[in-house]
């Protein structure tokens, strides 16, 4: 009894331990359920978010490339509406422009009308007074006819003749005062030809200046060699000169051209020297330039000591000399004023010798008559008016000062050496072919171009070249700018036009140069 009690004892706790167990066991699994649930319904909103989170991104950027498409295509339509605008302006401004020349030409062609109508009553005016004319004459001539109407034949013929007897008459008054303004004229030529015969012994010879020189070469390479790698040597030549270097087909020579025979003459000298060195190159040119100009102030300082040695005269000043050296190169009427001056004062000492006058004064006075020309190119005056200064500053007697201010008629002699020399300046000036107006002119327009350029700030200095055809004018680089040149040259242009006339044109080149230069040790 008391084991089967206990048995059952046992297993009513056995159920209960197993009840208890099995709680355990499902409440166990039932919490790992609900955690596995929890986990996925974690897992649940994380995808969602994430997934709501892209979605949102995704529209965002669809939003933003909806927007920037929206923006191009409202740009592109504002651009495309502003080229229309600016079509519209453009057509605006080419109607009005088109107007503006309409404007124009009626405006021409009304004052091309009203020209015409001028000219047209000018015409009528002229016509009515032409008819006014003719009507009067018709009625002289008829009233004439009438008169001879009533004459017999004898008495008409007698009127016929008397009024071609006085036409005739009339004629032949004009034959002879035409014969004897050709007779004075033959008359006065033959004056001016005796009186050249009669001082043909003491006259100087004549030579007629030209404007060209030209230099033999050794080659024909040398002309290569002359111009220069793209032009640079022959620029300088040009440059430093003031002469243009003419390089053409003359087979072994090349030309200087240029109005001032100084300038071509040590172009002539410093060419002949880079010839015989052979190196030319633009350092070369401006070294034998600067000797060339140093030899032709020794040669001009030769010639006038020479000149005034061979005339017998002495004690003048150094200075004096050297510029009576430098009318060898001026020319006046196209007369080389130093032969037409050594002329005067031979001819004014002959003369003063046979009236008993100072020979040696009067030759001095001859010589120096012209003085002023030698610098007129280069000081403001008249030459007369630089002579005078020029030999009162040199301290010369003052016959020859006299002389020099009176030999034009400006003041009056007062010494028979004055009158003399002038009397011995216009027998030299009246020879045959001694002097030519077109030269004369031709140089002072030439140094009148230079002059209208130099007169500008900044123009360091200027050369005309090609016969005047072309000026070249230097400028210093620190006070004229590349703008300010390219003004100066229409300034200038317009001036030239104002102020000279020529034929043709001529061309303005304003150069701008900058040089930097070191040296190496």
């Amino acid at each position: 009894m008391s084991w089967s009690m206990t048995f059952l004892a046992v297993a009513v706790l056995m159920l209960i331990i197993g009840a208890v167990i099995g709680f355990l066991v499902r409440k166990s699994a039932y919490e790992t359920s609900l955690k596995q649930a929890g986990k996925s319904a974690e897992d649940i909103i994380a995808a969602a978010k994430k997934d709501a989170t892209s979605t949102k991104k995704e529209a965002l950027i669809e939003a933003r490339e909806e927007g920037h498409r929206y923006r191009q295509e409202q740009e592109a339509e504002i651009k495309d509406r502003r080229k229309e605008l600016q079509r519209q302006e453009d057509r605006m401004l080419q109607r009005e422009s088109s107007l503006d020349r309409k404007d124009e030409s009626l405006d021409q062609r009304e004052h091309s009308l009203e020209k015409r109508e001028q000219k047209i009553d000018h015409t009528e005016q002229k016509l009515d007074s032409q008819r006014k004319e003719v009507t009067s004459t018709l009625n002289q001539q008829q009233e004439k006819l009438a008169t001879i109407a009533e004459m017999t034949h004898e008495e008409a013929r007698s009127y016929l003749l008397e009024q071609l007897n006085q036409q005739l008459l009339q004629e032949r008054a004009q034959m002879i005062r035409a014969s004897e303004e050709s007779a004075k004229q033959d008359a006065q030529r033959k004056a001016r030809q005796l009186i050249v015969e009669a001082v043909q012994q003491s006259a100087a010879d004549t030579v007629s200046e030209t404007t060209v020189t030209t230099v033999s070469l050794p080659n024909e390479e040398m002309k290569g060699r002359i111009i220069g790698r793209e032009g640079r040597n022959i620029r300088t030549i040009e440059a430093l000169t003031g002469i243009d270097v003419i390089i053409d087909d003359t087979p072994q020579a090349v030309v200087l051209s240029g109005f001032d025979p100084i300038r071509r003459e040590i172009a002539h000298i410093a060419l002949d020297k880079l010839i015989s060195d052979g190196r030319i190159h633009p350092a070369r040119i401006e070294e034998m330039v600067d000797k060339a100009r140093k030899e032709m102030d020794t040669d001009i300082r030769e010639l006038g000591e020479q000149i005034i040695y061979d005339l017998g005269i002495h004690n003048m000043n150094p200075d004096l000399i050297k510029i009576i050296g430098r009318l060898n190169f001026r020319t006046s009427y196209g007369q080389n004023v130093l032969n037409h001056s050594i002329e005067v004062a031979k001819l004014a000492g002959t003369m003063a010798a046979e009236l008993g006058e100072d020979e040696t004064l009067a030759k001095r006075a001859g010589l120096l008559h012209d003085i002023g020309k030698a610098l007129d190119h280069e000081i403001e005056g008249s030459h007369v008016e630089i002579g005078v200064d020029i030999t009162t500053k040199y301290k010369e007697p003052k016959v020859v000062v006299n002389t020099i201010a009176s030999h034009h008629g400006d003041v009056e002699p007062t010494s028979m050496i004055a009158v003399l020399v002038a009397a011995a300046d216009a027998i030299s000036a009246a020879r045959p072919g001694a002097r030519s107006e077109s030269m004369e002119n031709y140089i002072h327009r030439l140094e009148r171009l230079e002059a209208i350029a130099n007169d500008y700030d900044g123009v360091d200095h200027s050369y005309a070249i090609q016969a005047g055809r072309e000026i070249r004018i230097m400028v210093k680089p620190d006070k004229i700018s590349d703008n300010q040149a390219i003004v100066l040259s229409h300034q200038i242009k317009n001036q030239i036009e104002k102020e000279l006339e020529y034929p043709g044109h001529i061309k303005v080149t304003v150069i701008r140069e900058t040089r930097k230069i070191a040296y190496a040790k």
